[in-house]
């Protein structure tokens, strides 16, 4: 198709299963922009060779009118896609690079890039399967993997600094599993974050596959406890039952260095009072009116560390009371930790201590 005359034909498209996917120079997604958003390979790119409108019209003419002229419109299409990314994308690309090419099924949209690909001299491959046969393995690798693991679950109330002490064990060579970060979402009534929305279901999903797929069995993975959902997102059954019979310890803190950390974690709040108070009007149905009303203007007069001390007194600490003893009896006979203040140096401390306790 694009050789001279004469010139050999490309060889034929290596086809690969979806646990051959590493080593490759780029993954590349080829489906509809709306496609990829809801769930991809993650690290893969986007280079659609239809866009949402045109697939759209390539699959009403191929029902309305007839599939043959659904494949000429839809070939035309491809091509001038295909085109486009070849100018662009793949303009400085070398001899050697090596990327995995794949659609919804494996089938025309990837082979037709694969193909024009490996035309040129590039090893592409094609994913076998394609997308679909990606997310039958993430199912069946969300159920299999907890079940291989070792996990240590971080229990604490609201503003122990449990995020915090993950990333801290991360650092100091742990293995740990943030969930609220794939997530984006720090778990609570009040825990969206303003400049990340939330992903999809399927791509959270695909999210915990990578870094279960990652973990060395041999070596403990630390978690912070998790409740059913993390904002909008369920947690996988598997996943949250195997957290909830894994050994735990318990970070704790006093009120001010809670208040402390969560003034720091919440700070756009503290910027936008507005925004917190609008979030409140969630909890009237627990706390009433009245008391709802107070901390608005807590929030508006700028009384911070009173608002957030009884928030944490009134409403998050005895849900936590309440919730613990039911979703993670092993925290009861695991050890306790204390965040003395909350400075780095204070997680660093208790990271090494707890790496110590679970070697």
């Amino acid at each position: 198709m694009l050789c001279d005359i004469g010139s050999p034909p490309a060889k034929r498209i290596e086809i690969v299963g979806v646990d051959q996917i590493d080593g490759f120079d780029e993954i590349i997604d080829v489906r509809s922009p709306g496609e990829f958003a809801e769930d991809h390979i993650p690290g893969a790119i986007n280079l659609p060779v239809l866009d949402d409108a045109e697939r759209a019209r390539v699959g009403t003419d191929y029902k309305q009118v007839s599939a043959f002229e659904a494949k000429k419109i839809g070939a035309a299409l491809v091509s001038r896609n295909i085109a486009r990314h070849l100018e662009t994308h793949f303009a400085d690309k070398p001899k050697k690079y090596r990327p995995l090419v794949y659609c919804w099924r494996g089938g025309n949209r990837s082979g037709a890039l694969a193909h024009v690909l490996r035309s040129i001299g590039w090893p592409a491959a094609q994913l076998d399967g394609g997308y679909k046969a990606y997310r039958k393995a993430v199912m069946a690798e969300l159920a299999s993997l907890p079940g291989r693991l070792r996990f240590v679950v971080i229990c604490g109330r609201t503003g122990s600094g449990k995020s915090r002490f993950l990333l801290a064990l991360r650092e100091a060579g742990a293995q740990a599993l943030d969930l609220e970060d794939l997530a984006a979402h720090k778990g609570s009534v009040l825990g969206g974050l303003p400049d990340r929305p939330q992903p999809s279901q399927k791509y959270f999903e695909s999210l915990i596959r990578a870094e279960l797929h990652d973990f060395d069995p041999a070596r403990p993975v630390f978690v912070e406890s998790e409740s059913k959902k993390i904002g909008r997102l369920h947690m996988p059954d598997t996943l949250l039952a195997r957290m909830r019979s894994a050994e735990c310890l318990t970070l704790e803190a006093d009120i001010p260095t809670r208040v402390a950390l969560l003034k720091e974690e919440y700070a756009h709040f503290l910027a936008e009072p507005q925004l917190l108070n609008r979030q409140l009007d969630c909890l009237v149905d627990l706390q009433g009116h009245e008391r709802i009303e107070r901390w608005k203007q807590l929030a508006l007069a700028g009384q911070w560390d009173e608002l957030v001390a009884e928030l944490l007194v009134d409403h998050y600490d005895p849900a936590y009371n309440r919730s613990l003893g039911r979703n993670y009896p092993q925290a009861a006979q695991g050890p306790c930790l204390h965040l003395a203040s909350p400075q780095a140096v204070a997680f660093q401390a208790l990271s090494h201590k707890a790496l110590q306790h679970f070697a």
